[in-house]
Parts: C-alpha cells; structure tokens; sequence
C-alpha cells in the first residue's frame, strides 16, 4: 500500500496523505450514512473549553463557534464497519506501526457551515493515553479540506519530542479538554494537509495538531479512526479497558496472558 518514500516521510513528518484510500461508490456509502448519523444521533454543541478560546475568538464569535460529534460510527452502521476493516488501510498502518492493527475508536468531527469549530493545538495522547506512540490516527475525508473549511495542520517532526504538558484547567481550577498552551503553539507553524474526498490523513499519536475555523457556507464533514499495536497498553481515557477488532495480522499472545475480558 505505501512505499518506501511514504515510510519514511510519516517517520519524519508524524503525519501522511495517503490519497484515495476510499473509491468514489465507498465515500458515497460513507457519506450518506454520515449524513444520516448526524441527523439520528450526533449531538451539537459549544466544543472544547479551555482558556485558548479567549485567544482564538473575540466574544461575539466565541458564543457562536460549534462542533457536531459523536463516538463509535462503526457501532452504528455497517458502512462505517466496512471503512475501519478497509485492507487497503490495514495494510497501510501496519507498514507504519510495524506491527499487527487493533481499531481503539471512531469519532465524528463536523464543523458546521461559517462557525465551525477550530481546534487549538494539542496532541491527541491526553484523550486516550497509552504506555508509549504505537497508535496512529486517521481522518476520513468526506469533503475537500482546504484553508477556509479548516483542514487538519501539523507541527512537522513534533512527534519527536514525545508527550507534552497540556493545559487541563480553567483559570479557577475547573478542569477543560486538553490542549498546548496557545501563546507558545500557534496554527501559523503549522504545516497545512489539505486532501480530497476519499483520501486518508494518518498521524502519530505525539504530533501537535490544529485546524481553523471553518468559513464556508458547507459542513466540513470527517471521521477519525484511531489505530494501534495490539501490545500498546492503554492507561486512561476514552475506550480505557475495551479491546478493539483486529484489523490487519493476529493478536500475539504474551506468556499467560488471558482471555479479552467481555466487558
């Protein structure tokens, strides 16, 4: 599925294009069955608090900015099962992680049309904290991702420094979602990853992130999948304790390990 030069880029970069992983009949499945979870099940709401909205928006803007979201596409819709068991995007992770591929999540991120929700820069490892970096996110696109709609940015090589202190709380103590201070990590030293429909951008679990908001008159529709090694412990947060499907090889067994729990 990727070649050497791709390898070696995502080693580098902690972030990759793989273009057209999904043909145009499997993004239309996608797609429909998307539309259809937003309207049956996603929930709308204000987004991530924290103190680097008083740096992103003015107060006018910052009453309107909204995210549409919801966890688990894949418990949902046979569609959205088919695109986390994809072979082409197994055989893709595997190259990367060098390893079998265990599913951990799936996450709707819809940025509504003109107040769609920017993200301030953070890594994702504070969401769902695992024993070391053997973990790859993927964004489905379901629409072309560009500078007005807000496509994904990345801190090249910020994957290299490992995890990083995020901001937890408000400024009285009450606690906010996770994210990098935003005096010191600014979107304007970002690299931007604009991608067509169909296309998957993958990134290391430790890469610093963001995205704008989006300006357009369209939703800025997208899907994250988190993938990783089966051996990769996770610690705390969302699907803490929840084994995941085999995407791509086997779940080696370590000594006297036992059986996946039922949860």
């Amino acid at each position: 599925m990727l070649n050497q030069e791709q390898i070696d880029f995502f080693h580098e970069n902690g972030f990759l294009r793989i273009p057209q992983v999904f043909n145009e009949a499997e993004i239309a499945d996608l797609s429909d069955s998307l539309d259809r979870l937003i309207e049956d099940w996603a929930i709308t709401s204000p987004g991530w608090s924290g103190p680097w909205r008083d740096v992103y928006f003015d107060e006018e803007l910052e009453k309107q900015v909204k995210l549409t979201a919801m966890h688990d596409l894949h418990f949902y819709s046979d569609a959205w099962m088919r695109a986390v068991t994809n072979p082409k995007l197994g055989k893709a992770l595997s190259q990367l992680l060098e390893s079998s591929v265990e599913l951990h999540h799936t996450t709707m991120h819809i940025k509504p049309p003109q107040t769609g929700h920017p993200f301030p820069m953070h890594q994702d490892y504070p969401f769902y904290e695992h024993a070391d970096g053997r973990f790859i996110d993927t964004l489905v696109h379901l629409d072309d991702t560009f500078h007005e709609n807000g496509e994904i940015r990345f801190l090249a090589g910020s994957h290299k420094r490992g995890k990083l202190p995020h901001v937890r709380h408000n400024a009285d103590g009450s606690p906010c979602s996770p994210h990098l201070d935003a005096t010191a990590y600014q979107l304007e030293e970002t690299v931007p990853v604009p991608a067509k429909r169909g296309d998957v951008v993958v990134f290391h679990l430790y890469c610093v992130h963001g995205s704008y908001i989006n300006q357009t008159k369209e939703p800025r529709r997208m899907v994250r999948m988190g993938f990783r090694d089966p051996h990769n412990d996770q610690w705390a947060g969302q699907s803490n304790g929840r084994p995941g499907l085999i995407v791509h090889g086997y779940r080696e067994r370590r000594g006297e390990e036992a059986l996946l729990k039922q949860i």
